[in-house]
């Protein structure tokens, strides 16, 4: 009887082989904040603060617990909450409509684009009321949303703009990078982002003086100094051990962020003549594919057979946010979302990360054709 060899795993995130390449100099920079005892609001928070504020092509950065509160604490010094509406795209994760609720707004669930699975900037004005105050676009994936076209919606409707770009590190359109066109931009850097924490961390981006000071005493209980409360603040701080894995990481994101880029160009010439919809790249963008998402109305069979053959997949994100039970009453523009829903039920995301090599994606490429040879899975 013939005995399979069990191939090698291809992880959908290699997080232990970046982490291994910059352990030394982590502990490096946690042993002095341990030394020093500088936990809370360390001098590496600020410094990390500068350096992804330069990065990002803005003023200010303000460092935040994690990415949902960011966009909560955006949110709040925009003074939006009760009895305001928000619109956003409906398949983000579900932390995009949660910060919303946190602030006491409504999420408005508008449709997105097929082609790039972004915000779909023709229906913006259908979904904007007299209680409308703010959009929040997603950079889904790591591909800038439509940014021209919604901040000149909101500039005619003056809404504020605040980016949700917890998967668009370093992403860019026409050259500007992404979280420096709107009001605010909103980060996280939870473990398995382009540039992520060892552990929660996230940040808002702005370019206005008075938002930054604004967003800083609301991440810490509304202080300027200790015990002097100038407003009600929140306990939402970047964690100065965190900001040293950040610093890091700072090191390296470009580089990174082009391995990527480099393993979808593998991808997608693998897939040359699949027939898959593959990400679209806008010229004008540079997309920094945070995940590298096909589609196929046979999801769960190709994802079982790379599941034997050790090849890990996921869903980003497999329902949008209107079924959530908190949002089932949310207004959606259009009426049931239908191509939020569509995609959601087809979408499949594929192994992404820096480190993987040219090998792993063909064995990928290889599994994937073989199923769509089998099973006719194109649409």
């Amino acid at each position: 009887m013939e005995t399979k060899v069990k191939q090698e795993v291809i992880p959908l995130v290699d997080l232990k082989s970046q982490s291994r390449g910059i352990k030394r100099d982590v502990l490096r920079r946690m042993e002095a904040v341990i030394d020093d005892a500088r936990y809370i609001l360390g001098q590496e928070v600020a410094d990390f603060e500068a350096q992804f504020a330069e990065y990002c092509g803005t003023s200010h950065c303000v460092g935040m617990a994690n990415g949902t509160e960011a966009i909560h604490m955006a949110l709040r010094a925009l003074d939006i909450g009760p009895g305001d509406e928000v619109i956003t795209a409906g398949n983000s994760f579900a932390a995009t409509a949660f910060a919303i609720a946190y602030a006491g707004a409504e999420a408005v669930f508008v449709d997105i684009d097929p082609r790039d699975f972004n915000l779909d900037a023709s229906l913006i004005e259908s979904a904007i009321t007299d209680k409308t105050k703010a959009i929040i676009p997603v950079h889904l994936f790591g591909q800038p949303a439509r940014m021209k076209e919604i901040m000149e919606i909101a500039r005619r409707h003056d809404l504020k703009v605040i980016e949700d770009s917890a998967q668009a590190h370093g992403a860019e359109l026409d050259g500007q990078r992404c979280g420096s066109f709107g009001d605010i931009g909103c980060f996280s850097f939870y473990p398995g982002k382009n540039l992520g924490a060892f552990g929660d961390g996230g940040a808002v981006v702005t370019n206005d003086p008075e938002l930054a000071e604004r967003l800083r005493l609301l991440r810490n209980y509304g202080q300027k100094q200790k015990n002097r409360h100038d407003t009600l603040g929140f306990n939402c701080r970047l964690d100065t051990l965190q900001a040293c894995v950040l610093l890091s990481k700072m090191q390296h994101i470009e580089k990174w962020t082009e391995q990527r880029r480099q393993v979808a160009a593998w991808y997608r010439e693998e897939f040359k003549d699949a027939g898959l919809l593959l990400p679209q790249a806008h010229e004008d963008s540079r997309h920094v594919y945070h995940l590298f998402v096909i589609r196929t109305r046979q999801r769960e069979r190709l994802m079982a057979s790379l599941a034997e053959q050790n090849i890990h997949t996921g869903i980003h994100y497999p329902n949008p946010l209107s079924t959530a039970g908190s949002f089932q009453d949310a207004p959606t523009i259009p009426m049931g979302l239908p191509v939020c829903t569509e995609v959601a039920n087809e979408i499949v995301s594929l192994p992404m990360f820096p480190e993987m090599t040219r090998e792993q994606v063909q064995r990928v490429c290889v599994a994937v054709e073989q199923v769509i040879q089998q099973e006719e899975l194109v649409r």
